[in-house]
């Protein structure tokens, strides 16, 4: 080696040491520049969402404004837009329901005992004086003048005169009568007409002459009294248990509030003004703007907890965020103007069909359940169309699993059609809907249904390339022979695209055993050496010559050529816009692995290996980040190496890929690719399986003439 190569190694190794420690003292200022740079993509996306959803169902739930007074003709029909309670023919019937109660009464005992204690009290003054010998009629009319019934003269002048036995019956009738009325409950309105009732009453008693049976009248008149009397608490309670029965009369989305051409009467402009249909009265409508804020805002932290929970890679992807919040935002937007046709032909599913295409399928079973709310919120609280939004996304997305062909999406679009038709029907059977408005709601569905399927087969294209999303449809597309790329690694580097191929097969059987994804691995097996079409014969499976180029160069040019197939090849791939999942496997397919040929040729030659940098004979990397890759880098160490077995048996095979797995572990290739001890065992058969029967011992025929060839001709 000469000095030159010396201190070129020397300034290497210098440089790569300052940028090692530049990049550890930078790294804590890179993490905290990039918290806060994700922390304000949050908040961007998370304020876009918030407004454009408060602001399409603010619009689609608050009223159009009229000019219009009471007493004017509505200039057409006016509905209602959501349920609202009529409080004022609500009113009406809760005052008409009280009062038709009546007056809860309550007797009060006591008052009868008053009673027969006066009657008692002047019977017995009666009778004292009566009875005093010594006193003459006028000095016992005179004692008794001051009586406490304030019965006059005339009448104790009657009442002296009578004898005891007639006294003491007059005296008995007083009593049954005044029990039989108090006992049934006097009230005070009642107090005179019950006065008469009892003075007819004596008057039909012929046994009392007309003086008596009016001394008797007197007395009673003097001493009945009200014994009932209106219990105000137990009154009100019974109304307001009245007016409480009385249901709310409510208004419901879609009812008429006035027809065209009919003057609008007081209550109905009430009506109008609390649903905000009056322009000239308008008031911010705080109720409406807080229950949008909060059903909004509970759908953000229900999204947001999903997803911390389950895709918590998805914070550091906003790309991710931003493509998931702009379906669901546009999912929203279409809804308005389609709607005005029919609420119903609402294509509520696109947003989850297409979610499962380009994200996850769990996540967008949660979107579309939240679109679904927030649409059904939109079009008034409607319940079949949300049951319709999440019956017919949920099988728009399972039926889009394992999609692989465009035509699918179709048959799903389909399948959401027929989910929203047996919805509508359900419905109607149960609400017994007219026939006709069944058909009509029905027919609107299935048309959703295919409306779903065009929107995404349309947009998916526009997705796929602005978002670098890689979806099984793209692979697939991707798979096919006659992609450009493909069609020059056959015609440039035959061998490295049938080597490709043979490792796709293996890297594909190997993930599917483990639950990876196999088609990825496949189609990134493919492209993953579409870098040595660039000087394909300096590659072994290219040369069928005989003569290899690297005989004439130095080992240190050599590895250079070799390992620089991979930043060709990532070079070739963003040029044909590959995707960053394909790219991947063109730059880890190797990792940082040693180009050990040429490695141990500088050796030899320069016979000091101290002299060698090993960093200048390794693969530029980085090391595999994911079991895929991982698998690929097994698959391309191992057919290469069986490849070169010389009389290959199965024993042979399985030694040699147990010791390229136990290689690339020693070298820490497979550290980040999280594969597991028991898939590596589990990888190691499969390849072993495959490749014993791909390299199979062939018969030998025997040479024969051309003549037998062609039937002895």
């Amino acid at each position: 080696m000469g000095i030159f190569d010396r201190l070129n190694q020397r300034r290497i190794r210098m440089q790569k040491k300052r940028i090692s420690e530049k990049k550890k003292l930078s790294a804590h200022d890179e993490k905290a520049l990039l918290s806060r740079k994700l922390t304000w993509h949050y908040i961007g996306i998370g304020v876009m969402f918030f407004a454009v959803t408060f602001f399409l169902m603010l619009i689609s739930l608050q009223p159009t404004q009229y000019d219009l007074r009471a007493g004017q003709v509505a200039p057409e029909n006016i509905v209602a837009p959501r349920m609202i309670v009529d409080e004022y023919s609500t009113v009406k019937l809760r005052e008409e329901a009280a009062e038709e109660i009546s007056s809860v009464y309550r007797t009060d005992t006591a008052v009868f005992n008053e009673v027969k204690n006066d009657i008692d009290a002047f019977f017995a003054e009666l009778y004292e004086v009566k009875n005093d010998e010594d006193l003459t009629v006028e000095q016992q009319i005179e004692a008794l003048e001051d009586n406490h019934l304030g019965i006059t003269a005339v009448h104790l002048q009657v009442l002296l005169e009578t004898s005891t036995d007639r006294l003491n019956n007059v005296e008995n009738y007083l009593y049954e009568t005044i029990a039989q009325r108090m006992n049934d409950g006097i009230k005070v309105a009642e107090l005179q007409e019950v006065k008469s009732q009892i003075r007819a009453f004596f008057a039909s008693l012929t046994e009392l002459d007309e003086q008596l049976r009016e001394s008797a009248i007197v007395i009673i008149n003097a001493t009945i009294r009200p014994n009932q009397f209106m219990d105000v608490e137990a009154t009100e309670q019974l109304r307001q248990e009245a007016k409480e029965a009385v249901s709310p009369v409510v208004i419901r989305r879609g009812d008429v509030l006035v027809e065209q051409g009919e003057r609008i009467s007081s209550d109905t402009y009430a009506i109008m003004q609390e649903l905000g249909f009056i322009e000239s009265e308008f008031r911010p409508d705080g109720r409406l703007y807080a229950g949008i804020s909060a059903a909004t805002l509970l759908m953000m932290l229900i999204m947001t907890g999903y997803i911390y929970l389950f895709h918590p890679d998805y914070f550091y992807k906003t790309k991710k965020l931003f493509l998931l919040v702009l379906i669901m935002l546009l999912t929203l937007i279409s809804a308005k103007p389609i709607g005005v046709l029919s609420i119903y032909l609402i294509p509520i599913a696109t947003g989850a069909m297409l979610l499962a295409l380009l994200l996850e399928a769990r996540l967008a079973l949660i979107t579309n359940a939240i679109i679904s709310i927030l649409i059904a919120i939109m079009a008034g609280n409607d319940l079949m169309l949300l049951v319709m939004g999440l019956a017919g996304g949920t099988a728009g997305v399972l039926s889009m699993v394992n999609t692989k062909q465009r035509g699918k999406i179709f048959f799903s679009g389909l399948v959401v059609g027929v989910s929203n038709v047996a919805i509508v029907i359900s419905f109607g059977l149960i609400g017994n809907y007219q026939t006709l408005h069944v058909l009509q709601d029905a027919g609107m569905g299935m048309l959703s249904g295919i409306l779903c399927a065009v929107l995404a087969i349309g947009t998916l294209p526009f997705w796929e390339y602005s978002f670098s999303i890689l979806t099984s449809v793209k692979l697939i597309e991707l798979s096919n022979p006659s992609h450009p790329l493909l069609k020059q690694l056959l015609m440039e580097a035959p061998g490295t695209y049938h080597h490709s191929i043979v490792v796709g097969n293996l890297a594909e059987a190997a993930v599917n055993t483990i639950g990876g994804d196999g088609l990825m691995v496949r189609v990134g097996s493919f492209y993953h050496d579409i870098g040595k079409v660039k000087r394909p014969y300096f590659f072994k499976e290219n040369q069928f010559m005989g003569e290899n180029p690297h005989d004439k160069l130095a080992p240190s040019l050599s590895s250079l050529i070799i390992t620089g197939h991979v930043k060709d090849g990532v070079e070739t791939a963003e040029k044909n816009k590959l995707p960053e999942e394909i790219i991947a496997f063109i730059k880890e397919h190797h990792g940082t692995t040693l180009a050990a040929f040429f490695f141990h040729k500088a050796k030899q030659e320069y016979g000091d290996p101290k002299m060698i940098d090993e960093m200048m004979y390794r693969y530029p990397g980085p090391v595999p980040q994911s079991r895929e890759t991982a698998v690929l880098m097994l698959a391309d160490s191992a057919e290469a190496a069986v490849r070169s077995l010389e009389g290959p048996n199965r024993d042979k095979i399985e030694q040699t890929i147990k010791q390229i797995i136990q290689t690339k572990l020693d070298d820490g290739q497979l550290e980040d690719s999280q594969l597991t001890l028991t898939e590596l065992k589990e990888i190691r058969q499969v390849f072993t399986q495959m490749l014993a029967g791909i390299m199979h011992k062939r018969i030998k025929y025997p040479e024969m003439d051309l003549k037998e060839l062609k039937g002895g001709k």
